[in-house]
Formats: structure tokens, C-alpha cells, sequence
């Protein structure tokens, strides 16, 4: 069954306590995740989003639970990546003349993905459709992360239906933001937004000051994944135009891959003349081959600056690196700062590779590349050290 936002509000959502891995194998979600839809029951009905496409029957037949499917009036799709349109079909089969609401690019994805004729609605911002005592009004927001996206925000009960926007990969069956841990929470927030929409900062931004600029009185926040935010709901919009400003905290992230250890034994070395040069900074060290890839990409969002360490493998920086490099580069990170270094046997290429590639990727290269010939000795180890205290004066 469903359960009770407000009085008018009820979540009919899919909680995916399985879930470990999205959008392919692009993004971790260890703590898994939801595909929240709302209905809507005022004098029309309305259901915002469906779930994703695995759990169609099953959305379907919980849905029938709560409500005649024949009463509900309108379906709005406020976006339409198969996680949150997947169950359509489904539907459409019980209900197919019911109109779909959705912007001129949502209805040109749902007819992408699904081939089908049926009733769509094509709304813009500023748009409503009025359910009786309450009214829905529609503002999109193209690149949130796709370009059909849009907000729906229902009067009386203040509530921004927001999709991805706001969003966690986080299960939890008290649905709330506020009965889960908060640094567990706001952690996953972060990831999310490091991993989806910190390609899209400048339209976030953007974005958000328009939403403000309505002067929308916003009690909750309901993303599409997760948890919603109700106590202090704009308190994750504040996270968001932090993050979406060229965000980055007193923080100096250390990345490398290792082959017989040589790395790592320059990456600690490098880590402790930093530190002896801004004891105050926070230095994390991530093997980019034993941690989880989106947790160092997070660790780098929060980063001011990246040292990115490579030993030299067929002439190049390892696998592990090359496919870190290629995410960094799609991400769009703004505002660090970067150097390279690695170990060697009788070429040495993959600093000075690295450094181009996040040159190329939008980081100020401070300095010079550090290289170290077969496994460091006193003299290398010295020289490491050196190194890191001279980058982070250069901060």
C-alpha cells in the first residue's frame, strides 16, 4: 500500500533495497535506492512519475491497491529515463486515453523509448493544471539532468516535486530525510550531485535562483530518489548552490593506481610534505584500482586540488587511471587544481600524459610532474616529499 505524505499526498514509489549498481555500472549505490511516485487526490487525480522498469507489474498492481485506476485523471512525467518512466507502458495498457503531462522533450523520449501514440500534454514553465483545490504548476529545467526534465510544484500543500533534482540513492522505508543519519545522507546527496549534475553546475545555479525568484513557499521537497526533505527543506537547496559554485573544501585528494607498491610509497611520501607544509588541509589517499570509483570522484568534487599517480605500463598510465581520467573529464569539475606523478622502469610517459589529460579536463597543472625510477629509495622518498610541500605552497 501506499503511504501518506499529507492528506492529499500519498508515495506509491518502489523501494530498491537490492540495488548496488545505475545507470549501467556508472554509479555505486551501496545504500541503495527508491523510485518514488506520488498520487495526488483533490477533486482530479494525479500521478507524478512512475518507477522503473523492472518493478512495472509489480508498481501496477500496487497502485490498483490504493485507487481505481480509471479515477486518476492525469499522469505527469516530470522526466523520462526508464527509472522513472518504466511502469508506463504498464499503465497505459489499463488506462491508455489518460493524458500524459510532460514537456515537448519529455514526450519526444517517452515516444523514443516506447513507440507509442498515446495523449501527451505539453506544458512549459508557468504552465498549471488545476485539480480542484490545489494547482500544479510546471517550471522546467532542461539538463537537470536530461533535456525533458521539469519541477512540479503543488499549491496548499507546498510541495516541489523535483525529480532528480535533490535527489540521493539512499532506501529507506521511513521515507523521510530526517530519520536516517545525517552524515549519511548528506554524503549521499553529495555523491549524487558529483556523479549527475556536476556537468550541469551553471543551469543549477541558474535554476535555483529562478525557483527562489517565483517566491514559492516550499514546505517539502519530493525527489524521484530517496528521501524527502521536510524539516528545513531548503537546506539542501543551500547544498546545492554551494556545490553547483566551483565548490571545494580545505582538502587535497591523492589518487594513484600501483603496480608493485613504487606508487603508493611516492603517494604516502607526497601526502606527508603536504602536510608538513599546510598542517591544517586534509589529504586523502585513494587507491583508484581497490576503492570505489564514484566515492573518489565525490572525494575529488570535494577537493581543491588532485595529485593523480600513475606507475608507466605499456607506455601509459593504467586502466584503472584511464577510466578515472575519462569520468573526471565528463564531470567538468571547475576551480582545482592538479598535478601528476608516477613511477617508471625504462620509460616513464604516464606523468606527463596525466597531467595533459587533466589539463584537458579543466585543472590548473601547478608545477612540474614527479617521477621516480624503479621503487624510491631515501634520495626519491626526499625528493617525493619535497614535492608535495612545494604543491601545496603553491595553493
Amino acid at each position: 500500500m501506499g503511504k501518506k505524505i499529507t492528506d492529499k499526498v500519498t508515495w506509491v514509489g518502489k523501494i530498491d533495497w537490492e540495488l548496488q549498481h545505475f545507470h549501467g555500472d556508472e554509479l555505486s549505490t551501496d545504500r541503495g535506492s527508491s523510485y518514488n511516485s506520488y498520487l495526488i487526490r483533490d477533486e482530479k487525480t494525479a500521478l507524478i512519475d512512475t518507477v522503473w522498469l523492472p518493478y512495472d507489474t509489480e508498481f501496477v498492481a500496487r497502485l490498483k491497491e490504493e485507487i481505481d485506476l480509471k479515477s486518476i485523471d492525469y499522469i505527469v512525467m516530470n522526466h523520462n529515463e526508464v527509472d522513472h518512466s518504466g511502469a508506463l507502458p504498464e499503465l497505459m495498457r489499463e488506462i491508455p486515453d489518460t493524458p500524459i503531462y510532460c514537456t515537448k522533450k519529455g514526450e519526444a523520449i517517452i515516444r523514443g523509448h516506447y513507440h507509442k501514440d498515446w495523449n501527451f500534454v505539453n506544458v512549459k514553465t508557468g504552465d498549471k493544471l488545476e485539480l480542484g483545490k490545489h494547482t500544479l504548476t510546471f517550471i522546467e529545467a532542461s539538463m537537470l539532468h536530461w533535456p525533458d526534465t521539469m519541477f512540479t510544484y503543488m499549491d496548499g500543500e507546498n510541495i516541489l516535486f523535483s525529480n532528480d533534482g535533490f535527489g540521493q540513492h539512499y532506501a529507506s522505508e521511513a521515507l523521510y530525510s530526517d530519520t536516517v543519519p545525517q552524515d549519511e545522507l548528506f554524503y549521499e546527496a553529495q555523491k549524487y550531485y558529483t556523479n549527475i549534475l556536476n556537468p550541469f553546475s551553471a543551469m543549477v545555479s541558474k535554476k535555483i535562483a529562478e525557483i527562489l525568484g517565483m517566491g514559492l513557499k516550499i514546505d517539502i521537497i519530493a525527489p524521484s530518489h530517496g528521501l524527502i526533505w521536510r524539516k528545513n527543506p531548503l537546506e539542501i537547496v543551500e547544498k546545492y548552490r554551494a556545490w553547483a559554485d566551483s565548490y571545494q573544501e580545505n582538502q587535497i585528494a591523492i589518487v594513484y593506481d600501483t603496480m608493485w607498491e613504487s606508487t603508493r610509497i611516492m603517494a604516502e611520501s607526497i601526502a606527508v610534505g603536504i602536510q608538513k607544509a599546510d598542517p591544517a588541509v586534509t589529504v586523502k589517499l585513494l587507491n583508484a584500482s581497490k576503492l570505489d570509483k564514484n566515492d573518489i570522484l565525490t572525494e575529488i568534487f570535494k577537493s581543491k586540488a588532485l595529485l593523480l599517480g600513475s606507475p608507466t605500463v605499456n607506455n601509459g598510465y593504467t586502466y584503472a587511471i584511464g577510466g578515472l581520467l575519462e569520468m573526471i573529464k565528463g564531470l567538468k569539475f571547475k576551480g582545482k587544481k592538479a598535478a601528476a606523478f608516477g613511477s617508471y622502469g625504462w620509460s616513464g610517459e604516464a606523468p606527463k600524459q596525466m597531467a595533459e589529460k587533466l589539463g584537458d579536463a579543466g585543472f590548473e597543472i601547478v608545477g612540474d610532474i614527479c617521477r621516480t625510477l624503479w621503487v624510491p629509495d631515501e634520495d626519491a622518498i626526499a625528493a617525493c616529499r619535497a614535492f608535495g610541500e612545494a604543491f601545496a605552497k603553491a595553493l
